[in-house]
């Protein structure tokens, strides 16, 4: 594999992860993030505040072609989906990157920008968005769908044929049974079983999960 320059965007604890998920030949070339409080997760390797400074560094990169991978976890979809755009708008590739302990099914579908972290399961014709995150452990079985922007947080499980619309968070090893919807924008709280469909910016909890009042 040719060496690609990186630009990481977040400089926290995600940030750590995707660091350690690059190819050996793989390199940082500058870190972004919106908090002024931020602090480089690489040594040496610049640390731009906002998109602004981000596009300039964009527009003045005269090395390697360029890459990108956004480290914002949590129900931040949205905001994961926009600044992807923002790579796309400058023709910066925005690679998928999958952790080489992770399974993913020769017929599943990872989009452009999502995570795959160590010991997930993508299962057979399983599709991910845009900018999805699996986060470590996790299992999406056959047939999910899920949307740009998805993330599912350490140890949950999808049962086969799931769907997830966009920006959903579904919480640390909670567990979704077969043929279940969950809505845009909805959090599955932690530890979950989620035995029903899932509106749309619901938030829902416990075993079976219910509506958070």
């Amino acid at each position: 594999m040719a060496r690609r320059a990186f630009v990481v965007w977040g400089s926290s604890g995600h940030g750590r992860v995707l660091r350690d998920m690059l190819e050996p030949d793989d390199r940082v070339v500058a870190l972004v993030d919106n908090n002024a409080d931020a602090q480089p997760i690489i040594e040496g390797v610049p640390l731009l505040i906002g998109a602004q400074a981000c596009r300039e560094f964009i527009d003045a990169w005269s090395g390697d072609p360029l890459n990108a991978t956004v480290a914002i976890g949590g129900a931040r979809g949205a905001d994961r989906r926009a600044i992807l755009a923002m790579f796309a708008d400058a023709g910066v590739q925005t690679p998928a990157m999958t952790h080489p302990r992770a399974f993913v099914a020769p017929s599943a579908i990872v989009g452009a920008g999502s995570h795959v972290m160590a010991q997930a399961t993508l299962a057979a014709d399983a599709v991910l968005g845009r900018g999805v995150i699996l986060n470590h452990g996790v299992v999406v079985d056959h047939e999910c769908i899920l949307d740009d922007g998805v993330h599912i947080a350490p140890g949950a499980t999808l049962c086969g044929c799931v769907r997830v619309d966009a920006d959903a968070f579904v919480g640390a090893g909670a567990t979704v049974l077969p043929r279940l919807h969950i809505g845009a924008g909805s959090v599955v709280g932690a530890g979950a079983t989620v035995t029903a469909d899932v509106p749309a910016g619901a938030t829902v909890v416990g075993a079976p999960a219910r509506p958070l009042t």
